[in-house]
């Protein structure tokens, strides 16, 4: 089969366009086959490939085969799945450790990672959700906050941000958005009660605290921007970073909790379902083939568009 591999650490041109055996069930039993139709392109893949992460790796080392969303075609039957069925999930890559991702034409699954993904969503927005719409989703529960709770997300403009946004406004929360100027509107649509403009640290706790003078009693720091914005939470609020790549000290009896997403294919399902009813918006960026997820990766470094970039595979 077709796979695209990092061949070294390093830019976007160690990805190689390659072929591997198709994975055979036999060789991990429970697990089933997925003939992938699309692969997102998530930050993670980008930090793993240029070898920032290769600390957390262990043995393993290139070549490898990246990626974590897919929607594609379930090749074995599954309970409640039958052969054919439209799926969607994510591998969670660097806890599996084997180095095979979904920039491949098959992929072998836990049939818990699978959610069927509606008629009328296609398999390019299917890919586009499953790490960014769980993660924000599994961070505001570590939040734990009640219902009418002020919250400020960052990295609003991006995807998980977004998804974070209109979760935790259908949750009932007061929601602040930290997200570039021009998206003020947009995010005001997807429920943000206020948006702050990215800036200079204290200009965006300044503009924070115009919107909760009183502070905000948690926060999901999507763009993990960490300690800078402790002013704006409450004694004793919540600060969820998306990543333990930074996290903040705590203080004033703050606590600081990473949210490091999990695959959930029954709760995907309701997320994909509302994405189907019009209820939860997803971004795709770009679209490209699979033999060029190199200009993917250079294109979701430059920020080439807003949003997700898939590859079809």
């Amino acid at each position: 089969m077709r796979v695209v591999e990092v061949t070294a650490y390093g830019g976007p041109e160690v990805l190689r366009l390659g072929r591997r055996p198709e994975p055979d069930p036999a060789d991990a039993p429970g697990r089933v086959r997925v003939r992938l139709r699309a692969a997102g392109v998530n930050q993670a893949d980008l930090k793993i490939r240029s070898g920032r992460f290769a600390g957390v790796l262990g043995e393993l080392a290139p070549p490898f085969v990246l990626g974590y969303d897919f929607a594609g075609t379930l090749l074995d039957p599954v309970p409640g799945l039958p052969v054919g069925t439209r799926v969607a999930g994510f591998v969670p890559w660097i806890q599996e450790g084997t180095g095979a991702g979904t920039y491949a034409e098959t992929v072998l699954v836990e049939p818990g990672w699978l959610a069927p993904v509606p008629d009328s969503v296609d398999f390019t927005d299917a890919a586009s959700l499953p790490l960014s719409v769980l993660t924000a989703a599994q961070a505001l529960d570590l939040m734990a906050l009640p219902e009418g709770s002020v919250v400020l997300v960052t990295g609003a403009s991006g995807v998980v941000g977004r998804f974070a946004v209109q979760l935790a406004a259908r949750a009932g929360h007061r929601v602040i958005a930290l997200g570039d100027a021009g998206d003020a509107a947009e995010l005001g649509l997807l429920g943000a009660d206020g948006v702050v403009p990215r800036g200079a640290p204290e200009d965006v706790v300044t503009g924070v605290l115009g919107f909760a003078p009183e502070r905000v009693d948690g926060v999901f720091d999507a763009a993990l921007i960490a300690d800078p914005l402790l002013p704006a939470v409450k004694d004793g609020g919540v600060f969820v970073p998306a990543s333990p790549e930074r996290m903040p000290a705590g203080e004033r009896e703050i606590r600081v909790e990473a949210v490091a997403g999990r695959p959930d294919g029954a709760r995907l399902r309701e997320f994909l379902d509302l994405a189907a009813a019009g209820g939860l918006a997803t971004r795709v960026a770009d679209v490209l083939p699979l033999e060029e997820a190199g200009e993917a990766h250079r294109r979701a470094e430059a920020g080439h568009r807003p949003g997700r970039i898939v590859l079809m595979i």
